[in-house]
């Protein structure tokens, strides 16, 4: 690919300090490039957290070193991976060098091309563009808490523009050790123009003025062009723009299936499944998107449709299990009845063409509600009542078709890129009409403990109403800030018992400003007793949908506050049983000598 480049930072009107950092590179040799590509970077410093420009320049220059010192053989999506991981650990171990004192976090936007693709990674709120004849196409995702407010039609794109919230992050580069990385692949032409910028650019300016800019102008007169159109505008920010325009493309066909194709195998890797290797001769697994301690998660392509989807495949020691071989399967039979906009879709595999058990679903892109409390909390009301209602939507449809999920957690609730929702994991879910799974081990209870209902603590199978009350603890975490039964230093256990001798406290009471009529609607969910609560789904998504007409019944006012009971009970009878236990030994051995009296 041949390439000509330019790029601008500055300070903006109304900064002294630049806080974004820009990079590029390419090799000189033909061979090089063919093999390894370009790559432009672009970040931008964290505001809200000390040594913004700090962070910004460690993750550009690192970024940039691990790709020019990558092996050959990978990937374009290996290396921004790559490059992501380094540039968050470098970033986040100097903000740990002084205890912490020192926290620093940067956005970050990377695009690698090569021969006729490019693929753009990104963190944060640094944008990436494809333009092509004066149209214009947004690659990355917007890390935002109004990116997902717009996503999911909550506000406009002038409302998030203006909003108070439109500068909360909800990934960033350093912030944390782990990091998450959303990454776009495209084909490109003759001709084609990339953009890389901050928020102090697309703040001001159009997408469509960007497009007619760069289109018109030269990549460095575009990039003077840009920074004086948002400087002129007021940006209280600082701006950087990068502009590659594409000259020539070398195509390479199925460069990226030849390339995974001819992976070897590795001999000791036995039966486990990984990256490159063909699953019964038509999922070609891309990568790993996540490993737990049970199965493993490949990003593949179907190569039956040419979709991209997601392979789960249990790791080899539970499949000889028949506890957790039969919940397997059963998520596969129960997400296959299931036909719904706002829950996962299973891709089915006939039976007989598979060489080991596997589900196949769809791929999403973006990230759990749980990431996006992790960032958040809480969630402005009117937002995640909202959610809330198209969860409950998901609910009734499910319900309908008898299956009850049993495991509703902010974890098993996915917020993709496009502004819909998911509905995941029906591993411990049942149907009406179903016969139970027999698991193995010891298991008292299923579900999660801050979210499952007293029925699930008590060893019940649980109903429609269950979910009613997982749905209300996730709009109390969602509206509070807190999960239910919080509290400093107690295991799982004293959380579930919490919720069998007493209810939360009243959401008001943690945070002010929850309204009565939310309030009423999460407890009228959270009833101990299922014949309290929302007796259907459907009943309660009429609140959710109006919650201005809701009744107040003064539920707040007879909360019971859980007792200590049964934690001091226990204490208590462990007491009772050190001591006593040797007392009845001794006259128990007494009797036994006085029973045979002395001895002849």
């Amino acid at each position: 690919m041949e390439l000509t480049y330019a790029e601008l930072s500055s300070p903006g009107p109304a900064r002294e300090n630049n806080e974004d950092f820009v990079g590029f590179w390419q090799p000189q040799t033909a061979d090089e490039k063919r093999s390894l590509g370009a790559v432009a970077v672009l970040a931008d410093g964290v505001g809200g957290l000390s040594y913004g420009e700090v962070a910004s320049r460690l993750a550009v220059e690192t970024a940039l070193k691990t790709f020019r010192e990558a092996a050959r053989d990978r990937s374009p999506q290996q290396l921004i991976e790559q490059m992501f991981s380094a540039a968050n650990r470098a970033v986040y171990d100097k903000g740990m060098e002084d205890h912490g004192k020192s926290r620093m976090a940067t956005t970050v936007a990377v695009v690698v091309l090569r021969n006729n693709e490019i693929t753009a990674g990104n963190v944060g709120d640094s944008r990436v563009y494809l333009v092509r004849k004066a149209t214009i196409k947004q690659l990355s995702t917007d890390h935002t808490y109004t990116g997902m407010q717009q996503k999911f039609g909550l506000i406009s794109e002038q409302e998030a523009k203006t909003s108070e919230n439109r500068s909360i992050l909800t990934r960033s580069v350093g912030h944390e050790l782990m990091i998450r990385v959303d990454v776009e692949n495209s084909t490109v032409f003759k001709g084609d123009k990339v953009v890389l910028c901050s928020d102090g650019l697309y703040a001001y300016v159009t997408d469509s003025e960007i497009a007619d800019i760069v289109s018109r102008y030269s990549p460095a007169q575009a990039c003077r062009q840009l920074v004086a159109l948002a400087e002129q505008r007021g940006t209280e920010d600082n701006v950087s723009v990068q502009v590659l325009q594409i000259n020539d493309v070398e195509k390479v066909a199925l460069y990226r299936g030849v390339a995974m194709y001819q992976e070897s195998a590795d001999p000791t890797s036995g039966y486990e499944i990984r990256p490159g290797q063909t699953l019964d001769n038509r999922f070609l697994i891309l990568e790993t998107i996540s490993r737990s301690g049970m199965a493993t998660i490949f990003k593949a392509t179907d190569q039956k449709t040419n979709e991209t989807v997601a392979v789960k495949v249990p790791l080899m020691q539970f499949e000889s299990d028949p506890g957790f071989y039969s919940r397997f399967l059963r998520e596969e039979e129960i997400g296959s009845r299931l036909d719904h906009p706002y829950v996962l879709k299973f891709i089915p595999v006939e039976e007989g063409q598979r060489s080991r058990p596997y589900i196949v679903t769809e791929y999403l892109r973006g990230y759990t509600l749980s990431h996006l409390l992790n960032s958040v909390r809480p969630l402005p009301e009117k937002d995640a009542i909202k959610l809330a209602g198209r969860v409950c939507g998901a609910l009734v449809y499910m319900h309908a078709h008898g299956v009850v999920h049993r495991d509703l957690k902010p974890q098993n609730i996915m917020l993709c890129n496009d502004g819909t929702i998911r509905i995941m994991d029906f591993g411990i879910a049942k149907v009406k009409e179903g016969k139970r799974i027999t698991f193995t081990g010891f298991t008292p209870a299923v579900g999660t403990p801050d979210y499952m209902a007293p029925e699930q603590v008590r060893g019940k199978r649980g109903d429609e109403r269950t979910d009613i009350y997982g749905l209300g603890a996730i709009l109390y975490e969602m509206v509070v800030g807190t999960t239910p039964f919080e509290c400093e230093n107690e295991n799982p256990l004293v959380i579930m018992n919490a919720r069998i001798t007493g209810d939360p406290v009243a959401p008001r009471k943690r945070n002010r400003n929850v309204s009565p009529q939310a309030e009423e609607i999460i407890l009228h969910a959270m009833e101990r007793d299922p014949k309290n609560r929302y007796q259907s789904a459907t009943a309660m998504k009429a609140d959710l949908d109006n919650p201005a007409a809701v009744q107040l019944t003064g539920r707040c006012d007879r909360l019971q506050i859980p007792t200590p009971w049964k934690r001091g009970w226990k204490k208590a009878l462990w007491i009772a049983l050190a001591v006593t236990v040797p007392i009845i030994i001794f006259i128990l051995l007494v009797l036994l000598i006085i029973h045979r009296g002395p001895a002849h």
